[in-house]
């Protein structure tokens, strides 16, 4: 009994009495839609038609919001609805980012996730969702896909039904009948300063000049898209890579003095702040328990919990050996935690590939290894101002400093699968540090952390690196990376996804 829509955009007229039926059954907060209605207008005066597109939560056969959600609030339904606990979230904005719809938001009065739920309230009580009751045109059709006799069947049949955002493999269950190409093709028309009737929340992307957008289209009216992580996610990225590269770098350094703990101290230093990042990010903070009380394994944020949790036992357990004088478990324990740090550095790559609206991020094949050069480069930057003679650390740190930037270059002016990605890519090397910055994120980011290499390695090889000039280094190398991941991780949620 797979519950869908079929739309027939032929007989819509634009009158949004769905919108305000829905915001009135759900009782939708002010700014938030869970359906709405685009307004497309294509060609140019006087021969301007305006086409309608009635826009929600497309119940996925393959929904990625499920997948991707922590603690199981999110779950599809054996009638097909992809339905939301709402008491049960916790805020972490992912289903927000694997949802290719833009058909969840947050409610900012409760924290917690909220979308269309096919109001099943009335569909357990015999009745249809309350937007298809109230459309004066019966444009928006409800019903069982599986009954092969019904309206809703028949039409999804038709040769002209299609659906948004195919490539994406979610299996949407709501279709169209007459909508024009350009209305479901999410940043394919120009996006103007202002929004029909109002003023966008948010400033239209700032694609660079040569980007292709479909001729004489413009998006008049739309939801406000949103922008859900922000410097807290970017600071846990580099949080995260120094503690798994200090640990992953910690048998290079050797075990007399210093050396015998410092690595596994501020690998745990590091750790404790990426979980107070993790958890301070949440809008619901004081449910994070439930990632590991009730968690669903198919996330990445709860086998990134474990892997996370994983990688501090073993460190813990090596700086505890170490401390006892069991210096043959320490270093045993140093060596098992090589491969968990690198497993901390790069599950990331799998999390955000598990972010299905944000094209940017799928390609795991150049993420993962990003991840990794990335700890490399951080790792070495934080070890060296503690032992600046050290040529392997700086060698290290020149290695990790150069797939960075390689990797850096390939994401923002590669080749892209999607034009959600390519879009993306167009705006990354667009981004400012921080609003009315005045310099960009990913240009001052490259700048920093390619200087921070060539900088050790120069001095290295003049014999001239102490603790200081490691000190300048090593924050030229963390401010460099930050500003990068600012700009990555802001672009790849810019593109429109409705």
């Amino acid at each position: 009994m797979p519950y869908g829509f079929v739309i027939d955009q032929t007989r819509c007229i634009g009158c949004h009495a769905c919108t305000v039926a829905c915001k009135s059954e759900n009782d939708v907060p002010v700014g938030d839609f869970r359906t709405w209605v685009k307004y497309t207008e294509i060609g140019s005066f006087p021969q301007v038609r305006r086409h309608f597109a009635v826009l929600r939560c497309n119940h996925c056969t393959n929904a990625p919001c499920v997948t991707i959600c922590p603690v199981v609030a999110l779950h599809k339904r054996p009638d097909g609805i992809v339905d939301l606990d709402r008491d049960v979230c916790i805020g972490c904005k992912a289903c927000m980012q694997a949802c290719p719809y833009d058909a969840l938001y947050l409610n900012q009065d409760t924290g917690g996730a909220e979308k269309c739920h096919y109001c099943a309230h009335r569909v357990e009580q015999g009745l249809e969702p309350a937007c298809v009751v109230v459309c004066p045109e019966e444009a928006i059709v409800s019903g069982d896909f599986g009954d092969p006799d019904s309206k809703i069947a028949k039409l999804r049949a038709r040769p002209d039904a299609v659906v948004r955002r195919p490539e994406q493999g979610t299996g949407p269950n709501v279709h169209y009948i007459g909508a024009d190409p350009v209305s479901l093709d999410p940043g394919a028309a120009k996006e103007p300063p202002t929004y029909l009737w109002s003023e966008r929340r948010f400033p239209a992307p700032d694609y660079p000049d040569g980007v292709e957008l479909w001729p004489k289209a413009t998006t008049v009216l739309d939801v406000n898209h949103k922008v859900h992580w922000g410097s807290k996610v970017s600071a846990y990225l580099v949080t995260k890579g120094i503690a798994a590269g200090v640990v992953a770098l910690a048998p290079m350094v050797g075990t007399t003095g210093l050396a015998g703990y410092l690595p596994e101290l501020l690998g745990l230093a590091f750790l404790v702040a990426t979980l107070v990042l993790l958890v301070v990010d949440l809008k619901r903070p004081t449910k994070f328990l439930s990632i590991l009380l009730r968690p669903n394994t198919k996330s990445w944020l709860v086998k990134g919990a474990w892997v996370l949790g994983a990688f501090g036992a073993v460190v813990a357990a090596a700086l505890l050996a170490r401390l006892l004088g069991l210096d043959t478990l320490a270093a045993v324990m140093r060596v098992l935690g090589v491969p968990l740090a690198l497993l901390a550095a790069g599950y990331t790559a799998f999390l955000f590939a598990q972010c299905e609206g944000r094209d940017l991020w799928q390609n795991t094949r150049w993420l993962l290894p990003h991840l990794l050069c990335q700890a490399v480069m951080l790792g070495a930057s934080v070890l060296l101002p503690f032992w600046p003679d050290h040529a392997g650390l700086a060698s290290m740190l020149l290695v990790g400093a150069a797939g960075h930037l390689g990797i850096a270059l390939r994401d923002a002016y590669g080749s892209h699968h999607t034009r959600n990605a390519k879009l993306a890519a167009s705006l990354m090397p667009r981004i400012e540090a921080w609003p009315r910055a005045g310099y960009l994120a990913f240009r001052a980011g490259l700048w920093l952390t390619t200087l921070a290499a060539a900088g050790a390695a120069l001095l290295v090889a003049m014999d001239r690196l102490d603790a200081f000039s490691g000190a300048v280094l090593l924050v030229l190398g963390v401010v460099g990376t930050f500003f990068y991941e600012q700009a990555y991780v802001r672009a790849g949620q810019l593109p429109p996804l409705s």
